[in-house]
């Protein structure tokens, strides 16, 4: 998939647990795990903006595109 999710690099900067974002964002354990995974197939742009608010950063810190790997960049 080409959009690559940071969430666990910005947990482990600000020495958090996923159970405790969970909660501070307002959202399960196991919703949160599929997209931090990178599994989810959408976000709420309210759940992105409570993630940057608990973990005090800009989407970008969360979020990347990534090419395909072997894909020609000039098709994408």
């Amino acid at each position: 998939m080409p959009i690559a999710v940071d969430i666990d690099v910005m947990l482990a900067r600000r020495k958090m647990s996923v159970g405790e974002l969970a909660e501070r964002v307002g959202i399960t354990p196991a919703n949160l795990a599929v997209l931090k995974n990178g599994r989810a197939k959408a976000v709420r742009f309210s759940t992105l903006a409570a993630l940057c608010e608990v973990l005090e950063c800009q989407p970008g810190d969360l979020l990347r595109w990534e090419t395909d790997e072997g894909a020609d960049p000039t098709l994408l």
